[in-house]
């Protein structure tokens, strides 16, 4: 397989997906081992980048999936004459943070931790694709587990759920160690620029 034919292939299968596509998935797909698929899409990157495209390539954890730029995303929205989704409540956004900085977790867990009856929110997160079921407890009632999805790292700017800001500790400060090597890194640098 010559070059430009591994590229438009990537660009098809990604294309054609709509979704997230693994490297694996990718890779068998196309008749080619992991790690030509990640060359191949490290060129289809640098092929929308030079052209000024309006798609790009983005990664979710181990998967790639092609996507308009953002800035062009009003022009879109009026093409498509999309209806602006309604913004995530208060509610939502707590129990979102919950699933994700403790995920796998339980309605139950997530209630325990929030004092109120979440069980709405959580199916609303789910019916927006921002949750999803991630399997059941050996406990008694076997009750589900919930965590995040590659529909989450895409709306909130994440290639992996290890990119969530540090969480605060119960006075809503970050850890003391966390801003003492900050301040370190910043002092350091300070340092080599004299």
């Amino acid at each position: 397989m010559e070059l430009q034919e591994g590229i438009a292939i990537t660009e098809a299968i990604l294309f054609a997906a709509g979704e997230p596509v693994s490297v694996d998935r990718l890779s068998e797909a196309a008749g080619i081992d992991p790690e030509t698929a990640v060359k191949l899409i490290g060129q289809l990157e640098r092929k929308y980048n030079v052209s000024d495209s309006g798609l790009r390539i983005i990664r979710l954890e181990d998967s790639y999936q092609i996507t308009t730029r953002t800035e062009y995303a009003p022009f879109i929205k009026t093409a498509l004459e999309i209806r602006r989704n309604a913004p995530l409540s208060q509610a939502a956004l707590e129990v979102l943070a919950v699933i994700a900085y403790n995920q796998p977790v339980t309605k139950a867990y997530v209630e325990q931790v929030r004092g109120v009856d979440s069980n709405s929110v959580v199916n609303t997160l789910a019916e927006r694709g921002l949750v999803e079921e991630a399997g059941r407890l050996d406990l008694p009632g076997r009750p589900v587990t919930y965590r995040t999805t590659q529909t989450f790292l895409r709306s909130f700017g994440l290639n992996e759920i290890g990119q969530l800001p540090p969480f605060p500790d119960e006075e809503g400060q970050m850890r003391l160690d966390t801003r003492y090597e900050e301040r370190e890194d910043y002092e350091a640098g300070e340092e080599q620029e004299k």
